[in-house]
């Protein structure tokens, strides 16, 4: 059941050209982003969608709150530097999904499946991709836009542009809370993993429509109830 769903709302997006694990990036015809105007309707888009969902949350964001709190002490929200539009850096919050210092002795480093860092209600809140929703602040305030490229840290994208060719061209356009590759590839926890998600992003990246948008946003909703990918 849980794949028959799941590939009903992959279908219902258009297709994609079949990735090979040794294809180039470099192989991928790449467009600029349009300018303001033509950027206005997505930002438009971004807030009416921001403000419904956090209406729409409110009670369920409200009860995460308080589970966290019960759980330990810590913050709730967890604030850290993700590399956005142009390369720019924005501060990002999450809901605490993680142990207090949860880096301080191994540094920046990816989820693995079983993280020991995780918290008991973390896990749920990963599972169900109910961390994410104080991104919609981010999305409000101009950083993030609802759909696009996942984030990454400053650290992993140091890293990755060293090791992929192109791996910097998905910051033209704002990242987004779920995306065609957070839609189409597991979480990513690898060069190899960076490497096959970067060809959903350009592809998302060439293509992009308010359109596309819609359906990646259908099409997120059965990975939350599932939980595809998280970790």
């Amino acid at each position: 059941m849980k794949d028959l769903v799941l590939a009903s709302a992959r279908d219902a997006i258009r297709p994609m050209p079949t990735i090979e694990s040794n294809a180039s990036v470099s192989n991928i015809e790449y467009y600029p982003v349009p300018g303001y105007w033509s950027d206005l309707p997505t930002r438009v888009f971004d807030v009416v969608v921001s403000l419904a969902i956090l209406f729409l949350t409110c009670p369920a964001m409200a009860l995460v709150c308080l589970a966290i709190a019960l759980e330990g002490p810590g913050p709730i929200l967890y604030r850290q530097t993700r590399v956005g539009r142009n390369g720019c850096d924005f501060v990002l919050l999450k809901f605490r999904s993680m142990k207090v210092d949860a880096e301080s002795k191994s540094g920046p480093c990816w989820a693995q499946p079983r993280d020991p860092r995780v918290t008991r209600i973390g896990h749920f809140l990963r599972l169900s991709r109910l961390d994410e929703l104080p991104q919609l602040f981010n999305v409000l305030r101009g950083d993030m836009s609802v759909v696009g490229p996942r984030p990454e840290r400053p650290h992993f994208v140091e890293q990755l542009a060293a090791a992929i060719p192109g791996f910097r061209e998905r910051t033209a356009v704002r990242p987004g809370i779920t995306g065609w590759a957070q839609t189409h590839y597991p979480y990513g926890a690898s060069v190899h993993d960076a490497r096959m998600k970067l060809h959903y992003d350009l592809y998302y990246i060439e293509h992009k429509s308010l359109l596309l948008d819609i359906q990646i946003l259908f099409a997120t909703i059965p990975v939350m109830i599932f939980g595809t990918g998280a970790r």
